[in-house]
Parts: C-alpha cells; sequence; structure tokens
C-alpha cells in the first residue's frame, strides 16, 4: 500500500516522505474502521482509499502556491484538505463541514498523526461564508462537492481573498456545469481562469480541478441563508439545468 501511495504521488511530482506516507496509512486504517460505525465514504477497499481518495485529492497540491491558507468547505471525511496537508505542511488549512461526527472523525486523525496547523470549523457553508472570522480570509478554497458548479460557487468564492483561488475537483461533465455556472461565478466575484484535465495516478480515471479566481469582492448579500444556494442556484433556472 505505502509503494502504491508513494508511486502515484511521484507521479503527481509530489515526493513523500516515510513519516508523511504512515500518515496517510494511519489516516485509511482509521477510516477503514470508523466507516464500520460511521458512513464516511463508499469506497472500502485499501487500493481504492489511496487512489480513488488520497492521490485524486493530491492532484490539487501543484495548484497552491506556497504558504498559503487554505479552506476546504463540506470536507467530510477530510477529502481533499487533509491528504493535502499531510503533503504539503507549509499550508494552514481550516476544515469546515455541517456534521460535527466527520469533525470527531477528523479531529482523532489529527491527533494521532500529530497533524499540526489544521483548524476544525462546524457549520453549513453558507453560515460560515458570512462570518467574518472566515469571509474573504483565504488564499485558497477547495472542494470535492458533488453539487454543481453554480451551488457550489456559492458555497466557496465568499471565504476566497481577492487575488486568491478557487479550487474545485469534479469529474467530466464540468466544463458543461461551467457553461451554466458562468453568472454565478462573474455575480459572485469570481473568473474562470483554467479547466486542468489531471489522471489520477494507477486508475483510468481523468477529472477536471476548475480553477477560479477571486478578481472582486463578493457582494454582501452572498452567500444567501442556508438551503437557499442549492434550490435557487444563481443564474441556473428550471429549463436550463441540463
Amino acid at each position: 500500500m505505502i509503494n502504491l501511495l508513494k508511486d502515484g504521488a511521484l507521479k503527481l511530482n509530489i515526493p513523500l516522505s516515510d513519516k508523511k506516507a504512515g500518515q496517510f496509512m494511519t489516516y485509511m486504517d482509521m477510516l477503514l474502521e470508523t466507516n464500520k460505525s460511521l458512513n464516511l465514504t463508499a469506497i472500502t477497499e485499501p487500493e481504492e482509499v489511496i487512489t480513488k481518495h488520497f492521490l485524486d485529492s493530491l492532484t490539487a497540491c501543484n495548484l497552491i502556491p506556497q504558504g498559503s491558507s487554505v479552506i476546504d468547505v463540506g470536507c467530510g471525511a477530510g477529502f481533499p484538505g487533509l491528504p493535502v496537508k499531510i503533503a504539503r505542511e507549509d499550508i494552514s488549512l481550516t476544515l469546515l463541514d455541517s456534521l460535527n461526527k466527520r469533525l470527531e472523525f477528523i479531529k482523532s486523525v489529527l491527533s494521532a498523526t500529530k497533524i499540526e496547523g489544521a483548524v476544525l470549523v462546524h457549520s453549513r457553508a453558507e453560515d460560515g461564508g458570512r462570518d467574518k472570522k472566515y469571509r474573504e480570509k483565504f488564499d485558497v478554497a477547495l472542494s470535492r462537492a458533488v453539487a454543481n458548479m453554480a451551488v457550489l460557487c456559492e458555497y466557496c468564492l465568499p471565504y476566497v481573498k481577492v487575488g486568491g483561488t478557487f479550487l474545485s475537483l469534479k469529474g467530466p461533465a464540468a466544463p458543461d456545469e461551467l457553461k451554466l455556472a458562468e453568472k454565478a461565478i462573474s455575480t459572485l466575484g469570481g473568473e474562470i481562469a483554467e479547466v486542468r484535465e489531471v489522471c489520477v495516478p494507477h486508475t483510468d480515471l481523468l477529472h477536471k480541478i476548475v480553477v477560479i479566481k477571486k478578481v472582486r469582492a463578493c457582494p454582501d448579500i452572498y452567500p444567501r441563508k442556508a438551503g437557499t444556494p442549492s434550490k435557487k442556484p444563481i443564474g441556473v433556472t428550471k429549463g436550463n439545468t441540463k
């Protein structure tokens, strides 16, 4: 398992020390054990945890500037933020999620692996984005959520400083989602910089990383109250959702 992880990371130009590889193995063991009682992931084979969770998350690593403050919005069991933090000790990481049980799991992983420079926030994405402690305070926002891009942008762009970046890890449908999200991206102060295709090592998965630059401050009315972005995405009507 360690060789699979290290080799895959090297293919992404991310060398992992024995210490970091060990932290990943501890994370995996705790994920699979906790998953027996708490639904954290549908992926339960160790090889797939390494490829589809760890290596997939690490595809974002080299798009994050040195020393960045990073927030993972809707972090779930810690993806993609925690694998990125293990590989990149230089970043400071905030992990935000609406379910405290998931954050308690991440807290136990941080303790077991002795990872420092990570903060946990229990909040809905919309509520945190309006909180002065977090609003436009981060160099980079990360998300590997399944929501469409118009919704994700309202969740994530309010956290990003002007000049910072939102990195969204998406599947092959990303270009189609972006077409529907153009209005939301512009409204929230963003601008599409790049859509990067990435191959997840040791798999046949071709994923996309959508890179959105924050070019203007987010208007005060966004994000809207919890639940509204998913029900009424900016610029998306019932007739143009497909």
